[in-house]
């Protein structure tokens, strides 16, 4: 191992070492952990320098790569990494938004609910599956229901922290929409929570995001109304 390498493994967080971490839930910022050269290399050069690691991985885990149904897992995992489930980390994959006059003059809320997610947990790297709701309130501009739901995928597609992923949406929605009153409930089940470690298939993980009007309790009470009653 290079010596950046065992660094990088024992450095502490928030006075911790990855040790006494251990399986612990952290969280160590609002915006994605991204180095300054993240997009230095093209997507076909990262799928070919993640095809060889994994490669490497299988190979360590003692898996024939000779047999028809493997030999070609490491080439499949790198592409779905870089052009799928991790695409979101590219912001020239972020969607193209483009804003409308409220010709309506429509001054009550939008809700968008039931936007289903598959996001990973950056922690194991591990599938969050869930459903996301989201509203807004214009402030004089509206844009395309399919676009909110590319919004909430844009964000999904990464390594995550669901505490992230909701006020990642909901910031993004603020500034896109030119408006304050913007709520995110995420509600999902965690892999890493029920495959393995305590192995609870029953619960999920809820998380929320309310600002301006939505700070209400008239106002959240009417969201919830619309998000949770069938």
């Amino acid at each position: 191992m290079k010596q950046n390498e065992t660094l990088w493994n024992s450095r502490p967080i928030n006075g911790l070492s990855v040790d006494e971490i251990g399986d612990e839930h952290i969280g160590t910022s609002h915006e994605t952990p991204l180095r300054e050269d993240a997009f230095d290399l093209d997507d076909e050069i990262k799928i070919e320098l993640i095809q060889k690691h994994f490669k490497e991985i299988m190979q360590i885990l003692g898996l024939d790569l000779s047999d028809d149904s493997l030999s070609g897992t490491p080439k499949r995992v790198a592409k779905m990494y870089v052009k799928e489930i991790f695409s979101g980390l590219n912001p020239k994959n972020k969607p193209k938004i483009k804003l409308f006059n409220n010709k309506y003059r429509y001054d009550q809320m939008l809700v968008e609910k039931d936007i289903t997610i598959y996001s990973n947990c950056e922690h194991h790297f591990v599938p969050i599956i869930g459903k996301v709701h989201v509203a807004y309130i214009s402030s004089g501009m509206v844009i395309g229901l399919s676009k909110i739901n590319r919004i909430v995928q844009y964000y999904a597609k990464r390594p995550q922290v669901q505490e992230r992923l909701t006020m990642q949406i909901g910031n993004e929605l603020k500034t896109l929409l030119q408006t304050e009153d913007v709520a995110v409930i995420v509600d999902a089940e965690h892999l890493c929570v029920s495959s393995r470690g305590i192995e609870d298939t029953s619960s999920s993980t809820v998380t929320s995001f309310y600002n301006g009007k939505f700070e209400r309790d008239e106002t959240k009470k009417e969201f919830l109304t619309y998000v949770y009653n069938k």
